[in-house]
């Protein structure tokens, strides 16, 4: 069954004499039960779908059907069955984590023994319990945006929308969350994650879509992307070989004072010999999402719409 419908789904936004067009005909669907992970740069379209989604922003044409319902005439009954993570949502600076996601569960008509109980759970699996009972002023910017996660993830509402959770946080804590966002997804809740960690979408994702410019250029998993690349193996090399010298053998970029080459198997002996009769440290390992994004987009994930 499919919890999330999109249809030729297209938001325009005018202004100061431009338009733009956030969604372009966009059709997606996402089933029920599953993670779904919405990858794209700063500016290409998820959040604006994220927005209409949940009933946060007109469409200016297509739909989106929630859990068999239209997020436009029935957005009441929609907002019903989600909760939202916003991107770079802010806490209550008055109130601690724990009155966080208490009062937030009261709000959606949980009962109190219910909404203590979850409580209590969160604040555990959320690695919140040194500072559960600390206003949110005096919390750092990670340990804030744990508590706005804890919150949504505390509803184990039917449909979760996920922008950026982990945005601030440590690596550990980024696990932790990991970690309560698949036990939700096992309980039943249906998740639509938006990320800039591409390790992040994909440890949690079963499918994942990637957009640019508000339109669709892929959707699948996270290995069938790596596959596109039709070169599986990533060798990184230190100093002593030049770019020009490894460009036959696969797709070559800097990174810091090494140059990593995509590459297939049966490249790696010579070139591993290469690097010894050079000198050069080489290191081996698989491809990695980020690497298929780039080559898929032409651009960095960090790399803002409309930058050079």
């Amino acid at each position: 069954m499919e919890a999330l419908v999109a249809r030729q789904l297209t938001r325009v936004y005018t202004g100061r004499g431009k338009t733009v067009r956030a969604l372009d005909s966009v059709d997606l669907s996402i089933e029920k039960g599953r993670l779904f992970a919405f990858l794209g740069r700063n500016g290409a379209g998820k959040t604006t779908f994220i927005k209409v989604a949940a009933t946060l922003l007109m469409p200016t044409s297509g739909s989106v059907t929630l859990l068999g319902r239209d997020v436009v005439s029935e957005a009441a009954r929609v907002r019903e069955e989600i909760a939202v993570v916003p991107q770079e949502g802010r806490p209550f600076f008055h109130l601690t984590p724990r009155e966080h996601i208490y009062e937030y569960l009261r709000v959606r008509g949980f009962a109190s023994e219910t909404a203590r109980d979850r409580t209590d759970e969160l604040v555990r699996a959320m690695g919140l319990t040194p500072f559960a009972d600390t206003i949110a002023q005096m919390l750092s910017g990670g340990l804030q945006q744990r508590t706005l996660v804890a919150m949504i993830l505390a509803t184990e509402a039917p449909f979760l929308f996920l922008d950026e959770p982990t945005l601030g946080m440590d690596p550990f804590a980024r696990r932790q969350v990991w970690q309560v966002v698949r036990r939700t997804v096992r309980r039943g809740s249906t998740v639509l994650l938006t990320t800039h960690y591409l390790d992040e979408a994909e440890q949690l994702s079963e499918e994942l879509a990637v957009i640019e410019d508000g339109r669709l250029l892929y959707r699948g998993t996270a290995a069938a992307l790596k596959s596109t690349l039709h070169r599986e193996i990533r060798l990184e090399f230190g100093p002593g070989l030049q770019a020009k010298e490894l460009e036959p053998f696969g797709r070559v970029y800097a990174e810091r004072t090494h140059l990593v080459l995509l590459t297939s198997r049966s490249n790696v002996r010579p070139l591993t010999e290469l690097a010894l009769e050079r000198g050069s440290e080489v290191t081996m390992g698989p491809v990695t999402l980020e690497e298929a994004f780039l080559e898929l987009v032409g651009r960095p994930i960090e790399e803002e719409e409309g930058s050079a």
